[in-house]
């Protein structure tokens, strides 16, 4: 494979020397994108562009031809996974994904099976594999999943939920067959992000949306715990090159010391966590990614540097910083307000890293 041109975001995730902050978005190829918008109707439906490795490959690089961000990800999505299960995902304007056949019993729990990444989710690992080629250096490829306890919630809701009553109700009525359906999630997780780091990823980050739902010591056994469990089996180098792994739990930032312990490289933090204060209780042990709050980009291009740059003094001088959206960004974000932030993280970094 070509070596990397431009490792800076590799070498925050390691804690390891900048010359300026590398800069990435969550949903970086989306819906604010003209560009994108196109090769989506290009595509038909939202699942058609996701199953197609060279449209996949083409909606990962938009963003890459217009902001220089220091990071690509592959453009799925986090349903893929229950999706290869038999679930029947679809998607409904204004609903957002649903499954047609939720898991609702201790038998349906029982009969799933955990799908070989090389065949019923062939189509992913073929857009790693082009966009790892047609990259060709450039930056470093993101591969993903959700969390068990985030693809649990649509497994069981059905789709996406305000209150998650069917499966609070099994955590509390049912914890052990919860953990069964836990269990097999987080085994085709793993499988799954291990088969992208051999297709190509370069990082792999989970994407725990909907673990601050949780009390306490439900995130620690029904989150945290399956999160550690993969971070545990997964592939950390490959071809004599260190594989990261970014673990983010959106309101997650009490937390901060339990996923430390997990073994992650790195924690991804929404804008409600203070990042000076994140990074004192963390000390050394993980690099720290985030965490502007993503309206912010709704603002004039100069109050979007003033807020940059109040991110980049939270975290201060020193190794180990990603900056970053707190969460996806808005699809009504102009494009030209993306750049202004991305040129703001590059030139007002610099200093931090002298």
């Amino acid at each position: 494979m070509t070596e990397l041109k431009n490792d800076r975001f590799i070498r925050a995730l390691l804690r390891q020397p900048v010359d300026v902050t590398p800069v990435w978005m969550m949903r970086q190829a989306g819906r604010y994108l003209p560009e994108y918008r196109a090769t989506r109707e290009k595509a038909g439906s939202f699942m058609q562009l996701c199953g197609n490795p060279e449209l996949a490959c083409e909606v990962t690089l938009q963003p890459l031809e217009r902001f220089p961000l220091d990071a690509a990800i592959l453009f799925s999505d986090i349903l893929t996974i229950p999706d290869a299960m038999g679930l029947g995902l679809y998607f409904t304007e204004g609903e957002g994904p649903r499954f047609k056949n939720p898991i609702r019993t201790e038998a349906q729990i029982k009969a799933l099976g955990v799908p070989d990444p090389e065949q019923e989710l062939r189509y992913v690992m073929d857009a790693v594999r082009l966009i790892r080629r047609e990259l060709a250096g450039r930056v470093p490829l993101i591969g993903f999943s959700g969390s068990p306890w985030t693809l649990a919630t649509y497994m069981v809701e059905g789709g996406s939920s305000k209150d998650f009553r069917t499966i609070k109700a099994m955590l509390f009525e049912r914890p052990e067959l919860l953990d069964q359906l836990l269990d097999t999630v987080a085994r085709s997780v793993a499988l799954y992000l291990n088969a992208q780091i051999a297709a190509g990823a370069q990082t792999v980050m989970i994407f725990d949306t909907w673990g601050g739902a949780l009390t306490p010591s439900d995130y620690c056994r029904f989150s945290l715990k399956p999160m550690e469990r993969i971070i545990a089996s997964l592939q950390r180098e490959y071809n004599g090159k260190k594989i990261p792994v970014i673990l983010f739990t959106k309101n997650g930032g009490q937390w901060l010391e339990a996923m430390t312990d997990t073994g992650a490289d790195a924690l991804g933090l929404d804008w409600t966590t203070d990042l000076a204060d994140a990074r004192r209780r963390v000390g050394g042990q993980v690099a720290l990614q985030g965490n502007l709050d993503p309206s912010v980009l709704y603002a004039s291009p100069p109050h979007i540097r003033e807020q940059v740059g109040k991110v980049l003094a939270s975290f201060g001088k020193g190794n180990g910083h990603v900056f970053n959206l707190g969460h996806g960004i808005h699809p009504g974000i102009p494009p030209e307000h993306v750049t202004a932030m991305v040129t703001a993280v590059h030139e007002l970094s610099m200093p931090y890293h002298q």
